[in-house]
């Protein structure tokens, strides 16, 4: 039971992995599916493209949307993001997210050295803000083609999770899209390698400095229905959720920090058991 409880994050995240990512057919033909279930968004960062995919990504759905010369405007991902947000903020992130398992599995893997904080750490943590309203927002909004459609730019130039799920994949499959690799999927490579490298020896990099979805989920840890709770009258100040928080915050000074992942990590590295989570404002 206990082995059990160390695992069950990792056990939530595979199971939604292959849930969401369910379409066997996809992986066995090379295609990607189309059905009714495509119309709606999953909660994590998880390619469209990918052959397996059963649900959209709502990073890539905003940006068809915000890019489409008619649409500028959708209140379905809007309410989406207040739902999720409101009620989970990024918990999302910690559990549910494909892309976020993959950089788990990663860090797993031994180095040398670990980076635990980079340099200028705080500063680069407001880099996924920036690509969240240039590449996500303005650039699909504002850089349009001679009929008025933007171009998803995110997804096109920066997302290593659609090149790892969707467009390796689909590479591999199909003969016909090997002839036509160019700069574009040899850059987006590059990223990826980049990203998977980082991810070995820093804890999710991409989730830190990089990611849109993240960043939208981050503005709600504050306000959202799930919250982290301090119980100051246990609280001993020792740092011990301070040392456990691979995101590098201090749960007992901000336990629903915006970086937070909302891992449990800190809950569980507490000698006094200072940390209780549930959906109920807490007293921090």
């Amino acid at each position: 039971m206990d082995k059990f409880r160390k695992n069950i994050r990792l056990i939530c995240q595979t199971l939604v992995a292959i849930i969401t990512n369910g379409y066997i057919t996809g992986f066995a033909t090379g295609t990607i599916y189309t059905g009714e279930l495509k119309k709606l968004c999953v909660p994590g960062l998880n390619c469209y493209s990918c052959p397996g995919a059963l649900g959209s990504c709502p990073i890539g759905s905003l940006q068809a949307v915000i890019g489409d010369r008619q649409y500028k405007f959708t209140f379905y991902l809007t309410g989406f993001f207040m739902v999720v947000g409101g009620i989970l903020g990024r918990f999302v992130c910690g559990w549910l997210c494909p892309f976020g398992l993959i950089q788990d599995l990663l860090y797993k893997i031994p180095f040398v050295k670990k980076i635990k904080k980079v340099k200028m750490d705080r500063y680069l943590r407001y880099l996924k803000y920036i690509i969240l309203i240039v590449f996500v927002i303005l650039l699909p909004l504002f850089v349009v083609d001679i009929i008025g459609q933007g171009s998803p730019t995110f997804c096109k130039y920066i997302c290593p999770a659609g090149t790892l799920e969707g467009g390796v994949p689909l590479v591999l499959l199909n003969d016909t899209f090997v002839d036509a690799i160019g700069f574009l999927f040899a850059w987006k490579m590059t990223i990826l390698i980049i990203t998977i490298i980082a991810s070995i020896i820093i804890f999710r990099p991409f989730c830190k400095y990089i990611c849109p979805l993240g960043a939208i989920y981050g503005l709600f840890n504050g306000i959202s229905l799930y919250q982290y709770r301090i119980e100051d009258s246990k609280c001993i100040k020792c740092n011990a959720c301070t040392n456990a928080c691979k995101m590098n915050i201090e749960p007992y000074k901000t336990p629903n920090h915006m970086e937070c992942i909302r891992c449990g990590d800190c809950k569980r590295a507490c000698p006094t058991k200072a940390i209780s989570t549930g959906f109920s404002r807490g007293n921090k």
